[in-house]
């Protein structure tokens, strides 16, 4: 297929800057195709900035990066109006969330007003300032980052607001070997710079478009919803996935199987998908919150127990 061709040429070239973690590099498109965002949560220094950037200028496109602060205030995302008092009219200057590609560096770091700033543009890809909305650059993805394991002067993301991403993806250390290309590719210059679009915003929002004609076939629509109604059913979980993670599993098994190359959608994508769509989506009881329980065994637990329907291409 043409469309898996493209994503292949993107995949290669953020291979240009980032080394191995070619997974988490096709979790990110997945979450692009699906027309979502994505939360990068990891412990610093293992690239979480560096992928985002290298996907964004492989993608083309306009790109903003913010860098989320205790004092940053909802207008300085969203943008706000100025009085001309030539024109004696407001005149809106855009914040950065007028991008294809925003970087949220860090966004637990700020307060839940500004957090909250973005919940009508990652739902909507609109926003409105006074009372008047301005409709978002298509595509409009939001990469976010954020540090687990550092809480002083941090704000967590509210449920509601975790729910909006598609997909919340872990990169992990590299390993030894890879470790070592990194110091060598990095060792005289650093190739992010030098890296080039492969693609522009209309190239991806066409690649949305073959997404949405994906095939999803009964059983696997039945074999999502499964899977989604054991979450809230189970002993170990408070509150499970809404039906926005189920349509989120779709969507992202529908931009894995394109990503592959097929025009339908096989259980086992939707079994590769179910821990980075689901597991931030879930609330656990205390109790299991403190025995060290986590959504993603949870998860694999609830799949390992369902029967896998018949693939049907």
């Amino acid at each position: 297929m043409v469309d898996s061709i493209v994503c292949e040429r993107i995949l290669d070239n953020v291979a240009r800057v980032i080394v191995g973690k070619r997974d988490a590099v096709e979790l990110l498109l997945v979450a692009l195709l699906g027309e979502g965002h994505v939360l990068l949560e990891d412990v610093p220094g293992l690239g979480k900035t560096l992928l985002a950037k290298s996907l964004a200028r492989s993608m083309g496109g306009t790109f903003k990066r913010v860098q989320f602060t205790p004092d940053l205030l909802p207008s300085d995302i969203t943008g706000f109006n100025v009085y001309n008092q030539q024109t004696a009219t407001f005149t809106y200057q855009p914040g950065p969330v007028i991008t294809h590609i925003l970087l949220a560096d860090e966004i637990n770091r700020t307060i839940p007003r500004t957090q909250a700033s973005l919940l009508e543009s990652m739902e909507e890809c609109q926003v409105t300032v006074d009372g008047h909305t301005h409709i978002l650059p298509q595509p409009f993805f939001v990469m976010a980052t954020q540090n687990p394991i550092e809480l002083e002067g941090t704000f967590p993301l509210p449920e509601a607001q975790l729910d909006r991403f598609l997909l919340k993806i872990r990169l992990g250390y590299p390993e030894k070997d890879e470790e070592v290309v990194i110091l060598e590719r990095f060792q005289d210059a650093d190739p992010l710079p030098d890296l080039a679009p492969v693609t522009n915003p209309e190239g991806i929002v066409a690649l949305q478009h073959a997404r949405r004609k994906i095939r999803v076939s009964a059983p696997v629509r039945s074999y999502i919803t499964d899977i989604v109604n054991g979450t809230r059913g189970n002993a170990s979980i408070h509150y499970g996935a809404s039906p926005r993670g189920s349509l989120g599993l779709m969507r992202a098994g529908q931009a894995l199987a394109l990503l592959r190359g097929r025009d339908y959608v096989l259980p086992d994508d939707i079994k590769y998908l179910v821990g980075p769509v689901l597991a931030h989506r879930l609330i656990l009881k205390q109790e299991d919150r403190l025995r060290g329980n986590r959504g993603v065994d949870i998860l694999k637990e609830i799949v390992g127990q369902l029967p896998v329907p018949v693939a049907q291409g």
